[in-house]
């Protein structure tokens, strides 16, 4: 099968635009398809995943996304090859049930995100409403918003779709 799965699902979004980003950080978040400010995506928490994240931690922030966040973050701001929204009918051809259903397999790590067909991994999403809560150049454990956030990441998605 493939490698080490993790046990959790993380949201990952950048939080920091593209110039005097060094090059190792930068061909990380290219990695994880983050190429612009305020774009996320969904990844689980095998080690090789959290060392890329604490590699390029200051220009990133992320948390364990919950199940309702995720359906609406798939249902808004998720995008299909030409544009067009994820829909029940694109789960119903997967062979899920409808869209909660997809999400529900996404979350429980069934099925890899990224790697579901015609799907872009990258969702495009807004600055979030009311701004960023503290600093842009600290960490979120000293009241900024790089770094690990845990379950506010939820908190925080919902402000930017």
């Amino acid at each position: 099968m493939m490698g080490e799965r993790g046990s959790k699902l993380l949201a990952v979004v950048r939080i920091r635009g593209q110039v005097n980003v060094p090059k190792p950080a930068r061909d990380t978040m290219a990695m994880l398809g983050l190429h612009r400010n305020c774009h996320a995506t969904l990844i689980d928490d095998r080690p090789s995943y959290l060392g890329m994240l604490r590699k390029a931690q200051v220009w990133l922030t992320w948390g364990e996304v919950d199940l309702p966040t995720l359906v609406e973050l798939l249902r808004r701001r998720g995008r299909l090859r030409g544009d067009k929204p994820i829909t029940d009918e694109y789960a119903q051809r997967l062979g899920f049930k409808d869209l909660e259903d997809l999400a529900k397999a996404i979350y429980e790590l069934k099925v890899d995100f990224r790697k579901l067909p015609d799907i872009k991994p990258v969702f495009r999403l807004h600055p979030p409403s009311g701004g960023y809560k503290g600093k842009i150049k600290r960490s979120y454990k000293e009241g900024g918003v790089w770094g690990y956030r845990g379950p506010a990441i939820n908190d925080l998605l919902r402000r930017m779709m």
